[in-house]
């Protein structure tokens, strides 16, 4: 029988351990189904800048963490609490936990390879039942430090990059994973189905997803399937929902939300795209109130005539305080989706709630 594997990058995976039989093998016994155990590396770095599946790498390791060492065998560091050599302490500190034990690190793409001294020599000692997993969410200058890359290489561990494509590429892209999931694509459909749901890879793999689950092995997907079969670009729909907070409409930022949660969206991804378009329009709050003129903030806002029409309208009639404590409960609950949060109600509780009191 083929070893199993549990898929947690692009391009590796995790091999399991060997199975074990849940059931000792009597002669009237059906054959005994094979539980397998995922056998971790010592350290992982996932960096890049394709941000929406970052959170998606950490939500699944963070998942897998918790079935073999329990919630407690978890430490998540971020923040102040993050710093190198706050993690070199946490690696090198005893600890009664039992089971694996599993330090996942945010913000490393704010580190410098100078600051780096006694994580490196923490990582070449690791202790035994010991994983950390490195997370830098790159964009700009904001780069994950060669030297730890190195480091985790050296202690035996694996290193992936999660980068967007870019969008003239996507077509090609699409096409590649349509033929790993074992689907075939008649001219144009990869740049159709990009057309029809946008550019955000997550969302063209879950349609390629559910193509290949409805449609089986050999499925042909052509024109016909794309239209009818796949949902609308995610990102318009997004865009409604941010828009919907700017303007403090409640009603249709829920209806937008509900809509998305419903064709299979993550919070995660949402949070993303929600923060964009509210920190473009606390820009253009506080340009107005810096005595900038509308047309010259207008001209400064990449987006159709009418729609920055529509935002500059919205973001004078909302003002710059309310966006700001907007922002910060975006911000909040995007916390709250990486496991940082006190916990409580559920993510579309919270969202709903936040919808609410942004709106007010």
């Amino acid at each position: 029988m083929p070893a199993a594997t549990e898929h947690l990058t692009n391009s590796e995976y995790i091999t399991p351990g060997t199975p074990r039989l849940a059931a000792p093998l009597t002669p009237s016994a059906p054959p005994p189904r094979l539980v397998f155990v995922p056998a971790f590396k010592p350290a992982y770095l996932i960096h890049g800048d394709d941000h929406g599946r970052i959170g998606e790498r950490r939500a699944r390791l963070r998942a897998l963490a918790e079935v073999e060492g329990g919630a407690q065998g978890v430490e998540l560091l971020e923040g102040d609490r993050g710093d190198p050599d706050a993690v070199a302490a946490a690696l090198s500190a005893m600890t009664f936990a039992l089971g694996r034990r599993f330090v996942v690190v945010d913000g490393v793409e704010r580190w410098k390879d100078k600051d780096l001294d006694a994580l490196e020599a923490a990582l070449t000692s690791m202790p035994p039942d010991t994983t950390v997993a490195f997370f830098a969410r790159e964009e700009g200058r904001l780069k994950a430090p060669a030297r730890l890359a190195a480091a985790v290489r050296g202690a035996g561990g694996d290193v992936a990059a999660e980068s967007t494509v870019k969008p003239w590429e996507l077509p090609k892209w699409v096409a590649a994973r349509a033929r790993e999931l074992g689907l075939e694509l008649e001219g144009g459909a990869a740049r159709a189905l990009v057309a029809h749901v946008g550019e955000r890879q997550q969302r063209l793999l879950r349609e390629l997803e559910k193509l290949a689950l409805e449609l089986g092995p050999g499925g042909q997907i052509g024109l016909t399937e794309v239209e009818e079969r796949t949902a609308r670009s995610a990102d318009l729909r997004a865009w409604t929902l941010a828009d919907a907070l700017v303007a403090g409409d409640a009603a249709a930022a829920t209806q937008a939300y509900l809509a998305l949660r419903a064709q299979g969206e993550r919070l995660s991804g949402l949070l993303y795209l929600i923060a964009q378009r509210l920190r473009a329009a606390l820009d253009v709050a506080r340009a107005l109130e810096r005595g900038t003129s509308t047309a010259e903030v207008k001209r400064g806002l990449r987006m159709p005539s009418r729609a920055a029409d529509r935002l500059i309208s919205d973001v004078d009639r909302t003002g710059a305080e309310k966006l700001r404590r907007a922002l910060e409960s975006i911000a909040d609950l995007e916390v709250a989706s990486r496991g940082g949060g006190p916990g409580g109600a559920g993510e579309d509780t919270e969202m709903l709630l936040a919808i609410r009191a942004i709106a007010e």
